[in-house]
């Protein structure tokens, strides 16, 4: 398995990362993405993927860090991407459930970076919040420009899913779909996403898998956790297990160009 969306430089792993790696293979897990979510998060992701084999990293600016965007910003991202153990653009999108920034700074961030991932081929690693009305046609205007593109964290309807799936973009699933309140949704249209389309991921620390019999004290979600989404996404597709996990990681494999 290949988990494509780890927040690994979160504070909330700052006591035991290395254990958390090491865990991860232990788990089966033959690669992790560590997901930049600003400037000095990205940097600090390179630099951890850097330290460890089979890691790799995105760069992007997450729609809550979209104020601190900036006329350096770009050439920031852009020397950040100029190594190969970058392997997308983003996190970016478009966050309007909380609106940590204001909705047009996040609107001219994220096109900004969908330009940078247009103009350097790299995929790009997408967050959508409550904004779908406004994301979609961005997204929609950009494609044909962009390489690749995942719709990270997918917690959308099944006319949201239909439109991703119909601009070619991937779809990322996490613990999401483990949880028997929130993830009904999910779980029903889970399989209207192709094996060539859907990727997993923990998004860890956060959204731990509520199917997990024994969950940690500390409520953090972990690499060493994405099986519990794998069971149910199999559950879901009535699909065994080994499959999904194959398929899945041949896709992510595909889609940010791994060796792994």
């Amino acid at each position: 398995m290949l988990d494509i969306g780890v927040n690994l430089t979160s504070p909330a792993f700052e006591a035991d990362r290395e254990q958390v790696i090491e865990r991860a293979w232990q788990a089966g897990l033959t690669a992790l993405i560590l997901t930049g979510s600003s400037v000095k998060d990205s940097f600090d992701a390179l630099t951890l993927a850097l330290s460890h084999p089979h890691c790799y990293c995105t760069a992007g600016v997450h729609p809550h860090h979209a104020s601190e965007f900036n006329l350096n910003t770009i050439d920031q991202l852009s020397e950040l991407i100029s190594n190969k153990i970058v392997k997308a653009v983003g996190e970016t999108g478009l966050d309007f459930n909380r609106n940590f920034s204001p909705q047009n700074v996040q609107i001219s961030a994220f096109e900004k970076q969908l330009e940078l991932a247009s103009e350097k081929q790299l995929p790009v690693f997408l967050h959508q919040r409550d904004a779908h009305s406004t994301f979609y046609p961005i997204i929609k205007a950009y494609r044909p420009y962009l390489s690749n593109a995942v719709v990270h964290c997918f917690t959308g309807s099944k006319e949201e899913l239909y439109n991703y799936l119909d601009l070619d973009l991937h779809v990322g699933i996490t613990g999401w779909i483990c949880d028997e309140r929130r993830g009904k949704n999910l779980q029903a249209i889970v399989r209207e996403i192709p094996l060539d389309r859907m990727m997993l991921e923990t998004d860890s620390p956060y959204l731990l898998p509520r199917n997990m019999p024994t969950k940690p004290k500390s409520r953090r979600n972990e690499p060493g956790f994405l099986s519990f989404v794998l069971t149910k996404v199999a559950e879901c597709l009535a699909l065994p297990e080994q499959l999904i996990a194959a398929e899945t990681q041949q896709t992510a494999c595909r889609f940010f160009q791994l060796d792994d």
